[in-house]
């Protein structure tokens, strides 16, 4: 949860376009190689947006945090093994190597969600928004302009501090790439349709801003 207003809007606003974008896309009427599965794999990221959503919000704190940590889980499991059965047109070894940050991604989410309920709730795993005032593994004292729940315990600030970073390289990268790929792309149609290149570089985008937008969610907590 952000408990700065400002932020907490901007965190929104960044985490409901990237669901809009992932839903498009999920729905959207090409795809090369095998549909279903980029379909599939574009509405993961939907639901992880609006989960990154809940999150910076005290109504967050109420959602159910096993069914949350299994779903991310799955779904760096999905990733994997998509990988692995429907490589495309990569090989399989390549294609496995593209979707670790991808694990990484949910895998941070899964924990993210575990870290403010054990926070939140003491291990009841259930939510507990109402509890806050007494979290024992949460600060509440937030951090100045951008308070937040921030974690007390000095191994969950580590680990938190290292996905932020980690984050922020993934970033950075996806960014860096879809900058590139989008300055050769051509333009879309006379009917609208975007090329291939040009639907490539806003994915890579997308990944890029989602993984930033996790990364700042990481550093408040720290």
């Amino acid at each position: 949860m952000i408990a700065a207003t400002g932020l907490r809007w901007i965190m929104t606003l960044l985490f409901c376009a990237l669901a809009a974008y992932g839903l498009w896309r999920a729905l959207a009427p090409s795809h090369a190689g095998h549909p279903w599965v980029a379909r599939l794999s574009h509405m993961l990221h939907a639901v992880m947006a609006f989960a990154m959503v809940a999150m910076a919000w005290p109504w967050g704190m109420d959602l159910l945090v096993v069914p949350q940590v299994v779903f991310f889980s799955l779904a760096g499991a999905w990733f994997l093994i998509a990988a692995v059965a429907w490589p495309g047109e990569l090989v399989r070894g390549r294609a496995l190597v593209s979707v670790l940050p991808h694990v990484v991604m949910t895998g941070a989410m899964a924990w993210m969600v575990a870290a403010m309920a054990w926070g939140t709730s003491m291990g009841s795993m259930g939510g507990g928004g109402h509890a806050m005032e007494d979290m024992p593994g949460m600060d509440m004292s937030g951090s100045g302009a951008t308070g937040a729940m921030g974690l007390s315990g000095a191994g969950d600030r580590w680990s938190a501090g290292v996905l932020a970073f980690v984050l922020l390289v993934l970033a950075l990268w996806w960014l860096t790439r879809g900058f590139d790929t989008g300055r050769f792309a051509s333009r879309p149609d006379a009917d609208g349709v975007a090329s291939d290149a040009t639907r490539g570089a806003l994915d890579l985008g997308c990944h890029g801003a989602m993984a930033l937008g996790m990364a700042v969610m990481f550093v408040v907590m720290v």
